[in-house]
């Protein structure tokens, strides 16, 4: 028995031994790596539902306001342009010549003019055209076309009248129909 109980101390003494190396060796090695954390982003901040405005009133279509025209009572072409000779003084007040026309004259034509039933110019057309001033025949007709609407010819579907244009080398003039005569 001595001899198995000596065996067994030695056995015992090395497994000891082992057993103490075993946990030194364990102390001394590293930790295993961790698994690799995901980095996960702050969460985004929600934003603040928008304020909720109240809904604006709704609007009903109206009926849309036309604009008063002037109107002509005239029942002839030749009644009719006073009320667009007038309606012309009227939008060219600094463009009108004062008084007497001097007895030369720069240019002078007659125009006829065509008025619908809205007061648009539809077409205009030389009678006597100015042909060595073709600056005044152009400068005529924008005057013309740039006046419309002109008075409605209410007793007319429409209507086209004659002017004689009157026109002075300062660029003034006057119509024939509203003229101040001649010296």
């Amino acid at each position: 028995m001595t001899h198995a109980i000596a065996h067994f101390l030695k056995s015992s003494h090395l497994a000891c031994t082992a057993c103490i190396v075993a946990l030194w060796l364990t102390g001394c090695s590293t930790p295993p790596p961790r698994p690799p954390q995901t980095m996960t982003p702050p969460p985004t901040p929600t934003p603040a539902p928008a304020p909720v405005k109240p809904a604006a009133p709704i609007a009903l279509p109206s009926v849309p306001v036309k604009p008063q025209l002037p109107t002509s009572n005239a029942r002839t072409a030749k009644e009719y342009r006073v009320d667009a000779a007038k309606h012309l003084y009227k939008l060219n007040v600094d463009r009108i010549f004062k008084g007497r026309m001097p007895p030369m004259l720069y240019a002078v034509g007659v125009l006829d003019v065509e008025v619908d039933k809205q007061g648009q110019v539809t077409r205009t057309y030389w009678v006597r055209a100015p042909g060595h001033a073709p600056e005044v025949m152009r400068e005529i007709e924008k005057t013309v076309r740039q006046a419309a609407p002109y008075p409605v010819p209410a007793h007319m579907g429409k209507v086209v009248y004659s002017d004689v244009w009157l026109w002075h080398k300062s660029g003034q003039f006057q119509l024939d129909t509203l003229t101040e005569g001649q010296d």
